[in-house]
């Protein structure tokens, strides 16, 4: 059983540094506003806007991929290997068309604009009406193999990956 949980891949879509600093600014833009009400108030002030953008910041920075031997787990989406096609790792140019022009509206999406590469891969279920996937990640060669690998590893279609 622990074989099955195994991370043949693992990242996290962190938001840049740089929007740390964002955070910052806008903590400061707020205090600012609130600084004629002396500095109590724009201390509160300053308090609350760089928890309001921090919280921001960390739910776009929360999204999780991971691929185990039997499934590609995307945030909260659970999809069987085995109802996948082949990925194709995507850069620049091309990832920029299928997130555009390309794109199909019933695909299964998760970008991130502060991501340029991508993995997309073709969704083989007859019943599924997703024809594909499209997955922001920094590693786009290293995403693709490790769905081609721990697909090819897991042989025939199991009942117990729903």
């Amino acid at each position: 059983m622990a074989a099955d949980n195994a991370l043949a891949y693992d990242e996290r879509l962190t938001v840049p540094r740089t929007w740390w600093v964002i955070v910052f600014a806008f903590g400061l833009a707020t205090a600012l506003v609130f600084f004629p009400y002396g500095p109590i108030a724009a201390l509160i002030a300053f308090a609350a806007g760089v928890g309001l953008a921090t919280s921001f910041a960390t739910s776009q920075g929360s999204m999780r991929i991971r691929v185990t031997p039997k499934l590609l787990v995307v945030g909260d989406a659970r999809l069987p290997l085995n109802a996948l096609g082949e990925p194709h790792a995507l850069f620049g140019d091309e990832a920029r068309a299928w997130r555009t022009y390309k794109a199909d509206t019933r695909a299964f999406f998760v970008m991130r604009s502060y991501i340029s590469g991508a993995v997309r891969v073709e969704v083989l279920d007859p019943d599924d009406p997703t024809p594909y996937l499209y997955i922001s990640t920094r590693a786009p060669e290293q995403l693709a193999a490790a769905i081609r690998g721990s697909a090819g590893r897991q042989g025939a279609r199991s009942d117990g990956c729903t």
